[in-house]
């Protein structure tokens, strides 16, 4: 596949994602069904609730990370760029997009060292496609990508429905857990296993901590829709159907965080998919998160700006703590326990 088309399709997928009427899953990600029990008497000094976390040995201001975003290869390089400052000023991990583009046309997008000079303090994790590692990558790509960006660890994105709909998409997936496991025995570098929208399931989370996987990001369904996106982009009308009947596939993120920690108590969560503000990922937390992730609701900033990425995470931020401030909870593993209501019925009044 030529660098221009690879380069093109990201391209188109920016431009889509900036627009969530074309790019939103028709799932509800269900943290409004959550409601927090309010503590009117917090007994508690609001600047003094600790919500540091921690990630591959690194200390976060906050248990924040920057998903994963890409683009076409002028307009990736710029917010790879502004992400990576905004993220070292905040004190908050950063996730790259896909390195596809720059391990085979190499047009670096900005993933160069240069990004852990921006960044030297906070995790840096790089990225690579599980349908990449039954097509002819292996430790040595791998190692290619980390080395690129000086990274913590290695995300092995997992996006089998959207290769399924899209054009020219991936769609032997035969020996990827095997393929996971010789880099996870190999590689020198954690992984991460990230879905991209569809979320995970507790027996696939299980599997993938098996087979040697270090942190699982659910990404569950209610942001992003890969498969509405590829709708967008189909050019026939038959291949729009298809992709556009799976826009409300998936399992909803709240439901997969929650699901993943019942099955897999010690396992360190992310949760990411429908995050819109820091009172969902207080809620996200409380039902067994670690961290949580945000992309392309600071999609807009990142084009703008590193000081526009740092305004809307400061916002995010203040968020949590005001919800541990209001839920009682002096730190993340309190806001953990956090009471929520359960479900109202005037009838039993």
């Amino acid at each position: 596949m030529s660098k221009e088309h690879i380069a093109g399709r990201k391209n188109d997928h920016l431009d889509i994602v900036l627009d969530p009427r074309r790019a939103c899953s028709a799932v509800d990600p269900g943290y409004a069904a959550l409601t927090f029990e309010h503590c009117a008497v917090p007994e508690l000094r609001l600047d003094d609730i600790d919500i540091c976390a921690v990630l591959f040995g690194k200390t976060l201001s906050a248990p924040l990370l920057i998903s994963s975003m890409t683009g076409g290869a002028a307009r990736a390089t710029q917010i790879n760029r502004h992400l990576a400052i905004a993220a070292e000023a905040l004190g908050i991990a950063l996730a790259v997009g896909s390195q596809r583009i720059a391990l085979e046309t190499g047009a670096d997008q900005g993933l160069t060292r240069q990004l852990r000079e921006l960044a030297p303090s906070v995790p840096l994790l790089a990225n690579l496609g599980a349908a990449q590692l039954v097509a002819g990558y292996g430790v040595d790509e791998a190692q290619r990508a980390v080395d690129m960006i000086e990274a913590d660890a290695l995300i092995i994105h997992l996006n089998p429905l959207q290769e399924a709909v899209q054009v020219g998409g991936d769609r032997d997936w035969r020996g990827v857990l095997l393929a996971i496991e010789a880099l996870a025995s190999r590689l020198p570098v954690p992984l991460v296993a990230k879905e991209v929208g569809a979320g995970i399931s507790p027996a696939v989370a299980q599997r993938l901590l098996d087979v040697g996987v270090s942190v699982i990001d659910v990404a569950g369904a209610g942001g992003t829709s890969w498969a509405a996106v590829e709708a967008e982009r189909a050019l026939d009308p038959q291949q729009r159907a298809i992709a556009q009947a799976f826009a409300g596939w998936g399992i909803p993120s709240a439901r997969a965080i929650a699901e993943v920690r019942r099955a897999c108590p010690g396992a360190h969560l992310i949760a990411s998919g429908g995050i819109r503000d820091g009172i969902d990922a207080a809620k996200a937390i409380r039902l067994g998160a670690d961290l949580v992730g945000q992309a392309a609701g600071v999609l807009d900033a990142a084009l703008v700006g590193p000081e526009a990425v740092i305004e809307h995470f400061q916002v995010l931020i203040q968020q949590l703590r005001v919800a541990c401030f209001c839920t009682g909870s002096a730190n993340l593993v309190a806001l953990a326990q956090a009471p929520l209501l359960a479900p109202f019925d005037p009838s039993a009044t």
